[in-house]
This record gives structure tokens, C-alpha cells and sequence, in this order.
């Protein structure tokens, strides 16, 4: 399957996350995208050296700035089930816009076609690394990483599109 790309619309798929009750939920791409500006931001996994270390605490700086410019949402999925994403999530504690939701089975992830094969070193599918600018369940920039770079999936990368 193709990469999802610039002028697709995003497909629809469901994500799950804890609420601040501490309930499991589950949540519509949708439903969280539809009439709004949103970041998505897909990793590779939780608690990855480059991920945790570069790429989403650029997300969690740069929030409020992003949110000026018009981002409704920030969104953080990775192949990782939702205790994973949740214990994640508390290791950045000045974190105040960026949700962090589960794509548990990839699902989403192939739906997207940014799927990563790691396999061969036993971590099974995976995202590949990317920012998604989406408008309205538009794609107004698809920032998709090699594997293993991080080059132009930045929060700097999204700013500079809006």
C-alpha cells in the first residue's frame, strides 16, 4: 500500500488511550480530526532513545506555538498498547497538549501505510517515524522519515508549514 500522502484524506481507524480517570477508552481518528487542525506524530515506540529523547519532547515545547499557528490537536500514536503509551506519557510530566494513544495491533499504522517491519530484530511491525498535518481529515504535509533518521518530522519541520 501506498504511503499516505499530501491531498489524501486521512482513513479512519480507532486508537486507545486512558482517560484522566484512569479508564480505558477508545477513540475514532474521526472523531478527533474532522473540522479541526491536527497533528499526528507517529514513532517508531515508547520509550525509543530518538522518540523520547527528540522527537516528541519537540512536540511538547513547541505546543503552545503550534496551537497559536491553529493546531487544535497533537497527537502521538505508536505501535505500543495503551499501559505502554500511559506509563509513557508520565515520563513527561510538563506535557499539556500532546495526547498519546495506542495503535496496539498496527491496524491504523498499515492503514496509513507507514508501517515498519522490525522483525528481524524481534520488535515486530512498527511506525515508521512521520508527521501528519492534517486539516480537516485533509493531508496538508506528510513529513515521513527513512528508516532510522530523523531529518523532517520535527515539531520545527510542521511549524515551518504552517
Amino acid at each position: 500500500m501506498a504511503p499516505i500522502a499530501v491531498g489524501d484524506v486521512i482513513p479512519d481507524g480507532t486508537l486507545s488511550y486512558f482517560d484522566e480517570q484512569d479508564q480505558l477508552q477508545q477513540v475514532s481518528v474521526h472523531s478527533l480530526a474532522a473540522g479541526k487542525k491536527v497533528i499526528l506524530v507517529g514513532v517508531a515506540g515508547a520509550f525509543t532513545p530518538t522518540c523520547s529523547l527528540r522527537h516528541v519532547p519537540g512536540f511538547i515545547e513547541k505546543a503552545e506555538e503550534l496551537k497559536s499557528k491553529g493546531v487544535d490537536e497533537i497527537v502521538c500514536l505508536s505501535v505500543n498498547d495503551p499501559f505502554v503509551m500511559k506509563a509513557w506519557a508520565k515520563t513527561f510530566p510538563e506535557n499539556k497538549h500532546v495526547k498519546f494513544l495506542a495503535d496496539g495491533s498496527a491496524a491504523y499504522t498499515h492503514a496509513l501505510g507507514l508501517e515498519l517491519d522490525l522483525n528481524e530484530k524481534g520488535l515486530g511491525t512498527r511506525s515508521r517515524r512521520f508527521a501528519l498535518l492534517v486539516d480537516d481529515l485533509n493531508v496538508k504535509a506528510a513529513n515521513v522519515e527513512s528508516a532510522g533518521e530523523f531529518t523532517v518530522s520535527g515539531a520545527d519541520d510542521i511549524l515551518k508549514t504552517l
